[in-house]
């Protein structure tokens, strides 16, 4: 899929996991169980250890269906690594605009981390396809309605702050899509091995963002 075509799914599909595990032995164990569960759009973050890897590993291992990108990208040079490495799309927790350009070069979207409202219009305006609000629990839903009233051609999307029942309301709020980190990949499940929890989470969330 093309640049355009990858906006067009995460937009429809509406939850991004944000994934930050250490355990990487189990990282297919988990995202085939949000899978199941409904949650289709895998973002590994660079936390991850050998995430560079684990990338190309998962790429080439899910179902075509499954979008991954790539999350916490703090340069040009990162995002173009993992890019090759299969990413579809480059998240960052800051705007940068050689990460941008970086993504779109390959034809990818880019989703810069911004917090104020210049800020936000600011990465928008060099071509961020979709704005990660970051940390969105800081600002919160009422913050999302008074951005859009005067800018209501902004693609927002909450991370930090989304849980598994009020994903629906960040999308009311006016969110295009929510990025969902440790309330759905909850981290004793994971050292448990209950991957049924996993799925049922992933569900819980897919039910309330209306998915379901």
């Amino acid at each position: 899929m093309k640049r355009d075509e990858i906006v067009h799914e995460i937009k429809k599909r509406k939850a991004v996991a944000v994934i930050r595990m250490s355990d990487t032995k189990k990282l297919m164990l988990v995202i085939e169980a949000i899978q199941k569960g409904g949650v289709s759009v895998i973002e590994i973050t660079m936390t991850v250890p050998n995430a560079l890897a684990m990338i190309r590993e998962v790429t080439s291992s899910v179902s075509p269906d499954v979008l991954v990108g790539v999350g916490s990208v703090l340069s040009g040079e990162t995002a173009q690594q993992a890019i090759d490495a299969g990413a579809k799309f480059v998240v960052g927790p800051i705007f940068k605009r050689g990460i941008i350009e970086v993504a779109h070069k390959n034809n990818l979207p880019a989703m810069p981390g911004c917090f104020t409202p210049t800020e936000i219009q600011t990465a928008y305006e060099h071509g961020g396809d979709i704005i990660k609000v970051f940390p969105a629990d800081v600002l919160g839903m009422a913050f999302f309605k008074g951005i859009l009233a005067p800018m209501p051609h902004l693609p927002l999307m909450p991370t930090g702050g989304v849980t598994l029942t009020n994903g629906g309301e960040w999308i009311k709020a006016g969110a295009c899509a929510v990025g969902v980190g440790t309330a759905l990949l909850d981290r004793k499940a994971i050292e448990s091995g209950d991957y049924l929890q996993l799925t049922q989470n992933a569900r819980t969330l897919c039910e309330h963002l209306g998915m379901a």
